[in-house]
């Protein structure tokens, strides 16, 4: 899921921090990686954030468990769009309006 806030006066990765995130480096598209695991490091909740001028884009998803995929390979199963998924979007939405 991805969606849009408006900028903060902060900088992004402390953004990331103020909604429980925890920055893990930087994606190979310059996104800022974060993740907030829920119950030990799998399920988590996965965040590519970026600044667009005055907004944050965020793209959001659920990481049920740990990639089973060979090294180099792009392949993802994330959940995207779950109930789950939209309710996590909207309590970072409503801490960083």
């Amino acid at each position: 899921m991805t969606f849009q806030i408006k900028g903060q006066s902060e900088n992004l990765a402390s953004a990331m921090r103020t909604i429980g995130y925890h920055p893990v480096g930087v994606s190979d598209r310059g996104e800022l990686n974060c993740v907030r695991p829920i119950r030990g490091d799998y399920p988590r909740f996965h965040i590519y954030s970026r600044e667009d001028g005055n907004q944050i884009t965020i793209n959001l998803h659920l990481d049920q468990k740990r990639p089973s995929y060979g090294e180099g390979s792009h392949a993802h199963s994330g959940d995207y769009d779950s109930e789950t998924v939209r309710d996590e979007a909207e309590r970072i939405k409503s801490i960083l309006r």
